[in-house]
């Protein structure tokens, strides 16, 4: 199958792109950034300026004396209750797959209390300008406590959907890195049988 060297460079720059798309749409966010998952950390404030979507990931970097707890907004008010999810081991990534705010805690005794939760409110991925999906989460960052921010995100029925059906599998975080791969290895065996 000859190529012109516009079909081969069209071809290519098709395959590039399709390799560099996937991983530039999404953001891995570290929790607390050079904190880390951490006591003492204002986990509100590390919130506030960021737009969390559909298809981001949390990475939550911690020592050996914390956990992350995936909880529902009742867990989240009271520092307890049934987890949803329960992560240990130090370096735990979740993949925010769905619209809506999504509760964290350190189960460790008294660390939640002292404020080692996050609230984070996830919006509609988006290809656009986030203009369209920030109006719900512009009351978040305006408002200086966590309290106020589950109400923006909808209704009391938002955890109550979350507690009463478990959650879809999770995908590891390195499903991310494995299908990077997958998408770089196809485009190199396509480039391949197009020069040849």
């Amino acid at each position: 199958m000859a190529m012109n060297g516009f079909s081969k460079m069209a071809a290519t720059a098709l395959l590039l792109v399709l390799a560099i798309v996937p991983a530039a749409l999404a953001v891995t966010y570290t929790v607390g950034d050079a904190a880390q998952w951490n006591s003492g950390v204002d986990y509100t404030a590390w919130v506030k300026g960021k737009t969390f979507r559909v298809g981001d990931t949390l990475e939550f970097k911690y020592g050996p004396s914390h956990s992350v707890n995936e909880v529902n907004k009742a867990g989240y008010d009271s520092c307890g209750g049934t987890p949803i999810d329960t992560h240990s081991g130090g370096d735990t990534t979740i993949d925010l797959e769905k619209v809506g705010t999504e509760y964290f805690i350190c189960p460790t005794p008294g660390h939640c209390a002292g404020g080692m939760k996050l609230a984070v409110t996830v919006v509609a991925a988006s290809s656009g300008t986030p203009a369209s999906p920030t109006p719900p989460s512009t009351t978040t960052p305006g408002t200086p406590s966590t309290p106020g921010s589950p109400p923006a995100a909808g209704t009391p029925g938002t955890p109550a959907s979350g507690s009463t059906s478990p959650p879809p599998p999770k995908a590891s975080g390195a499903s991310k890195g494995v299908m990077s791969y997958v998408l770089v290895g196809v485009s190199m065996v396509l480039g391949y049988g197009l020069w040849m």
